[in-house]
């Protein structure tokens, strides 16, 4: 039986994907910040969670009740350009500093191991591109974006100067249940409140690249079975491009409302016009399909949001 390693397993899809791992008949054990308590270990599929910072002693820690991993997922990190923009230095440690830790850990004691570490479209910032390749200009609009491209960097300062396997997925604007932030939430929760009418910030023109949870999932997965695993990196993204605008219209239908839709006008800090990958490469290197169309990912979305508020 495989051992595998999800740093983040506490986050939104760290939570995803050690359920499926665990699944899939694979021993999961975790490391990450927060509690996480017997019968929330058992339903997420964890054998063991360390609660902490990704450092060189918990790591050492995880190891003692584990054995070395086949792969680490390395899902922890900041997740949020708001906070980064408020708490810099703290994204910086969370972002940089633990994927730095997490490499050394694995150059010293065990080099074979496979890493994938999830990185985000922020990297991109807004350049300008109906669909942006991996290989290009990096223009990010925040501390988020910057830290992830530092920790990208460091990854591949790490393959090719130790010979680390690491795979970095870019993930674009990744949704589904359990999402208890961001935009759809927002939406969501303005709606139970006022269902007959819906005012949002920016100018509803903004252009994200949806990509179900389960999906995301399922390309962490395959790219980490993939041999033999060199430094790679892609995009985790569907190339399809949609509207907030029509984002916000196809929910307010999965949600059976149908409000008066209205936006702001003011564009949010950090925030990119149109975040939309090129999937050229992803498809070149993973013969799979995505299962969720957005209509479906989102209907599904309003389906647990329903449940989890009532």
């Amino acid at each position: 039986m495989s051992v595998v390693w999800v740093t983040g397993a506490k986050g939104f899809i760290g939570r995803h994907l050690s359920t499926y791992l665990a699944a899939e008949g694979l021993t999961v054990s975790g490391l990450g910040h927060g509690a996480l308590p017997p019968e929330l270990l058992s339903q997420q599929g964890l054998t063991h969670w360390i609660n902490g910072d990704i450092d060189a002693h918990n790591l050492q820690q995880l190891f003692r009740c584990t054995g070395f991993p086949d792969v680490i997922y390395h899902l922890a990190g900041g997740s949020s350009v708001g906070l980064s923009l408020q708490t810099p230095a703290e994204d910086f440690r969370r972002s940089v500093v633990s994927t730095a830790a997490l490499l050394e850990w694995v150059r010293i004691a065990n080099p074979k191991i496979k890493i994938v570490v999830s990185s985000s479209a922020a990297v991109y910032g807004s350049i300008g591109l109906k669909r942006i390749p991996e290989i290009g200009q990096f223009t990010p609009y925040s501390p988020y974006g910057f830290h992830k491209r530092t920790a990208e960097l460091i990854c591949e300062s790490y393959a090719q100067n130790f010979g680390l396997k690491i795979a970095v997925v870019r993930l674009f604007s990744v949704y589904g249940p359990g999402l208890c932030k961001q935009l759809l939430w927002d939406l969501c929760c303005r709606l139970m409140r006022m269902p007959d009418f819906l005012e949002l910030h920016g100018t509803g023109a903004e252009i994200r690249d949806w990509l179900y949870v389960a999906d995301a999932v399922k390309l962490l997965v395959a790219v980490s079975e993939l041999e033999p695993l060199e430094f790679l990196l892609l995009n985790g993204a569907t190339g399809i491009g949609t509207s907030v605008r029509d984002v916000a219209i196809l929910m307010c239908k999965a949600m059976g409302v149908a409000p008066e839709v209205k936006f702001s006008g003011h564009k949010r800090p950090g925030d990119p016009f149109s975040l939309v990958g090129d999937t050229t490469r992803l498809q070149e290197a993973l013969s799979i399909q995505l299962d969720y169309s957005l209509n479906l990912g989102l209907a599904e979305y309003a389906k647990w949001f329903k449940q989890f508020r009532n």
